[in-house]
Parts: structure tokens; sequence; C-alpha cells
């Protein structure tokens, strides 16, 4: 990691020559947050839905995981482009195009009559999701690059809602499900997506954007197939198993993708992942801390959504109303170390104290079992996990973008999400396999009473109890390297930020 400072950044406090405040900025958030909150939602919203449409559609259960596979391999591997596009041909053009396309996609997935045709919306949503998420983060940034306190407020609400959406999706996705129709699980990006439209031709615009340059080809391509097969390969793990060609082939392929990409990137001329960006002591250790975070943040939503339902019975909608106090906690943390500690304090003892309060929260869910209740035995945990995760991706995705030049803001913006894309997918896939084996570990050691219904739900609770460990390990693991690669110091401001001005 490079320890210096860049070129054109002041720690700490506006730069000079950043110019006027951006008027109509903060209505130019919430449009841009409405944004993000869609992207977020669809990556837990129409998890809720799939059973329904399972069923409606009559398709097996092996095409179901593609429903959700084909829309994060679509994502994730097309966001380093949409981030560089945003550099270069526009952030407000990009936006415009991922927030029109996203919700076509959207209504041709509502509409779906068969199986093909769900899937088909599910990849155009996550391509045209990897446009508007990266250009949302970066207008993000360019628009409250000059005041550290502003950029902090912003930032922590723009967290917020990165870190509570997956729950918000939960809640949401049931009651859409069980009162309407799960097809209302797509049709409702519409909604949002004609609001953030209407506010975007209103209140956004971009500033000074750089010379169009020739797009690097080869970069696009390694980086595309790297992250696709390592997706790819992990989709697989949970259902073919770790030493299955089909999980291994991928990842190991994926991985030598990645390093040619590495490569690549270090000998051409205009890269499409400039490497400074990503080698920062400060983004280098805000990347680390989202994607832990991601994995980690695994374990709440797929294990515990699990217990919720099938050892309390809550229904769908109960379940997801379950997670709202995390939420607010999530929103709680991510807005007041944003906005009141971050530009004093800068991320070093932010997101290593967010870390260890999740790391506390999986260490108390270790504790539930089947004569828990939801107020003594989850509530708390849920509490102390949500301000963690508010502490992480307030200050985290501030730390991201900050101190690149504008022209670089999209592909350092793609770089979060890339993130937290890859963590989502490393946790699926390692938890999923932890849990079955814990399952089959306490079956061997129980033989006798192998078969009762009792030693099955003991063994899920084992299963359970393990994954929780292992993401509260992993949280630990967070907290040291956010320690120990962070800058002490109030965040670099860039200096030759040229404002956003709404219009």
């Amino acid at each position: 990691m490079n320890s210096g400072e860049e070129p054109g950044t002041l720690r700490g406090r506006p730069a000079a020559g950043l110019g006027a405040r951006v008027p109509h900025r903060w209505i130019a958030l919430v449009v841009l947050s409405l944004a993000q909150l869609m992207v977020v939602l669809d990556s837990t919203i129409v998890n809720i839905a799939l059973p329904t449409a399972q069923h409606d559609l009559g398709f097996s259960t092996d095409n179901r995981q593609w429903v959700v596979t084909g829309y994060a391999l679509a994502f994730g591997s097309l966001l380093l482009l949409g981030g560089r596009l945003s550099d270069f041909f526009g952030r407000k053009r990009l936006f415009v195009i991922g927030l029109a396309g996203f919700a076509v996609a959207s209504a041709l997935g509502g509409a779906a009559s068969g199986f093909g045709m769900l899937l088909i919306s599910r990849v155009a949503q996550g391509a045209f999701g990897a446009m508007l998420a990266p250009a949302a983060l970066s207008m993000v940034s360019v628009t409250f690059a000059g005041d550290a306190n502003e950029r902090g407020r912003a930032f922590g609400v723009f967290g917020a809602i990165s870190g509570a959406g997956g729950a918000l999706g939960l809640l949401l996705g049931g009651v859409l499900t069980q009162d309407l129709s799960w097809r209302w699980c797509l049709y409702v990006n519409l909604i949002i997506a004609a609001v953030a439209f209407a506010g975007s031709l209103v209140f956004l615009t971009d500033g000074e954007r750089p010379e169009r340059t020739r797009l690097d080809v080869s970069g696009t391509i390694t980086a595309i197939l790297g992250v696709v097969g390592i997706a790819y390969g992990l989709g697989n793990a949970a259902a073919k198993g770790w030493t299955d060609f089909r999980t291994v082939g991928p990842v190991l392929a994926g991985v030598v993708f990645v390093v040619v990409f590495v490569l690549l990137e270090r000998r051409v001329r205009q890269p499409l992942l400039p490497l400074p960006v990503l080698l920062d002591r400060d983004r280098g250790a805000a990347y680390l801390s989202i994607g832990i975070s991601g994995i980690g943040g695994f374990a709440v939503f797929l294990f515990l959504t699990y217990y919720l339902a099938e050892t309390l019975g809550f229904t769908p909608f109960r379940t997801g109303l379950a997670f709202l106090p995390m939420v607010g906690l999530v929103m709680v943390g991510a807005i007041v170390s944003g906005a009141v500690l971050l530009p004093r304090t800068g991320p070093r003892p932010l997101v290593p104290a967010g870390c260890l309060l999740a790391a506390l929260g999986m260490a108390l869910l270790t504790g539930i079992g089947t004569s828990s209740t939801y107020a003594g035995g989850v509530l708390p945990s849920l509490l102390v996990i949500g301000l963690g995760l508010g502490l992480v991706f307030g200050p985290g995705q501030n730390a991201a973008t900050s101190g690149v030049r504008p022209h670089e803001s999209g592909v350092a913006s793609a770089m979060v999400n890339i993130a937290q894309q890859i963590g989502g997918s490393i946790g699926l896939a390692v938890f999923s396999s932890l849990s079955a084996t814990a399952i089959t570990g306490y079956l061997d050691d129980h033989a006798a009473t192998a078969a009762q219904p009792s030693t099955i739900v003991d063994a899920t609770l084992s299963s359970y109890h393990f994954v929780f460990w292992i993401a509260a390990a992993l949280f630990l693991g967070g907290a040291v390297v956010a320690a120990l690669l962070f800058r002490s110091g109030p965040l670099p401001v860039t200096q030759d930020a040229t404002p956003v001005v709404a219009r």
C-alpha cells in the first residue's frame, strides 16, 4: 500500500480551489440514495419471492438458483466497466441509462411468463445495475467533495442505505409476496425508478469530465472473466461441494484472469483500474473492510432468516419485520459516525470498532436455541450487529472514494460494489458449505438418534452456531486489518475536484 498522500489532496480539511457548495446537493443525495436503495433491495427482495415464483412459473429447483446467480454474475462482472464508463462518458448519463434500463428489466421480470424471461430480466437488471451503482456513489463523492463535515454526513446517509437495504428487502419482499404477488417484488422498482429518474433530470448534472480516451479492452475482458469465474465457482460450491471441478475449475480460472488483469493494468497507458486507486492505504483498507463485512453479514441475513422461519415459525412478513431494529441501528451508526465522528477522527478508530461490535453480536447469536424468544435471544444481537455495520459502511464508503481524482471516482466507486458483491458470494458459498458440514458432523456424532426429529433440529441449530462463530472470528480479523491499514487522522479531500452543479 502507498503510505504517502496522493498529489492534490489535503487531509482533514477542505482544499483550496474547490469552489462554491453545490446547490440542491441534499435533494441530489436523496435521488442518489433512492437509486442505491433499488439496487441493494434487489439482492434480497427477490429471494423472498422465489418459492412463490417457482410454483407459479413451474421451473425446477436447480433453475431457481440462477434467478439469483444471473443477477449477481452480470452485476459483479460489469461493475468496473460501468465505473469506467461513468468516468469517460459522464456520471449523470450512465446514471440515467442505468436507472431506465433497470426499470425496464424489472417490468420485464414482473411480467415474466416463464423461467427464460425471468432469467433474462435478472441478467439485464444486473447489467444496468452495474452502470447505476458506481455512477451514484461517484456522484455523491464529487457532489460533496469540498467540505469534510458535509461529506461525512452525506456518506453516512448513503452508507446507511447500503448497509440496511438488504434487510429492508427481506421486509418488503415478505409484505409484497404475502399481500400482493411475487411480481410486485420486481414492479416496485418502477415506482422507485420513476421518482429517482424525475429527480435526476432536475437536480443532477455532471461536473467537468476528462477527454475521452481509448477503453482498456484487454483489461475489461480479463476483469469480466475473472469476476465471472470466481462468482460462478463460488455459486456452485454449496450444491456441488468444494472439490467438484465445477467449483474448483471456475474459481481457479477466475483467479488466473484476475492475476493477468493486474499485470495488464501495470502496463497499459489508460488502465481500466488505475492501480494507485486500489493501493492507497485508506482505500485498500476500506475495500477490505467492506468485503469482510459483506461476507460476515451474510451469516445474519441467511441463517438468522432460516432460524426465524423454521425454528420460531415466523411468516415472511414477520421475518422481515424482525430485521427492522437492525436496519434502524445501521442507519444510526452510519449517520452518526459519518457526520459527527469521521471528520474529527478519520476511519481508523471507527471501522475497527464497528467490526468488533459485529463480532460481539455474532457471538451473542450462538446462544439461540429452540426455547429462545425473539426479544431475549435475537433482538440484542441484531442491535449490536446493526450498530457495528453502520460504523463500517458509513466511514468505509467515504474512505473508499476519498482522495481520488474526479475522473477516477467512478472506478473507485465500482470497487466498493465489487467488494460487497464478491464478499456476498464468498459468504453464501463458505457459510452454506460450513453449515452442511456441521450438520453432517453432528449427525455422525449422534448416529443412534440421527433419525429423530429432535436430533435433526439440534444438528441444524449447531450448524447455525458454528456459522455465527466463524462470522465472529471473521469480523475480529476485519477489526485487526482495519486498525493496521487505515491511516490515523481525518480523510483527504480531493483538491482538484470540480463541483457538480445542480440545475
